[in-house]
């Protein structure tokens, strides 16, 4: 249940963010405003969320979902859309609503995240790091005893 909530205000966000980015400033049908929030919402929940969050944290997976945002739409806009300037600015302003949303989202999964998920994620590979050290004495063949 708090997978299908954390969708749909996923998707919600994706619309509005669609809405304004593509379709209040430039000319864009409803079909592409709601298939941009489809792809977006899908693959970012896939990536940022279910891999990269747990992994990450919210500040490092913020910046990936930027990042992800504006290049589903820049590649998704350029096969759909006709205007350059359309697909740039869209990008820009639906990626940063998107971000906005998204700090709120991985606000709300870090503190409904329960106990079993807690112990199946695993940490950062820095704080596993295990150093080994031998020590031994110089051996100089040339060197009298």
């Amino acid at each position: 249940m708090k997978k299908a909530i954390v969708l749909i205000i996923k998707f919600a966000t994706g619309l509005v963010a669609f809405a304004l980015g593509l379709n209040l400033f430039f000319k864009a049908s409803i079909v592409d405003v709601v298939s941009f929030s489809v792809l977006v919402t899908v693959i970012s929940y896939l990536v940022g969320d279910r891999i990269l969050l747990k992994r990450l944290g919210k500040s490092n997976t913020i910046i990936i979902d930027f990042l992800l945002s504006y290049t589903l739409v820049w590649i998704f806009g350029s096969v759909v859309l006709d205007n350059y300037r359309q697909i740039a600015w869209g990008s820009i302003i639906s990626a940063t609503i998107i971000t906005a949303g998204e700090i709120f989202i991985h606000r709300y999964m870090f503190r409904t995240l329960s106990e079993e998920q807690a112990e199946l994620t695993r940490p950062i590979a820095a704080n596993n790091l295990a150093y080994g050290m031998e020590i031994a004495e110089e051996q100089d063949p040339f060197k009298e005893k």
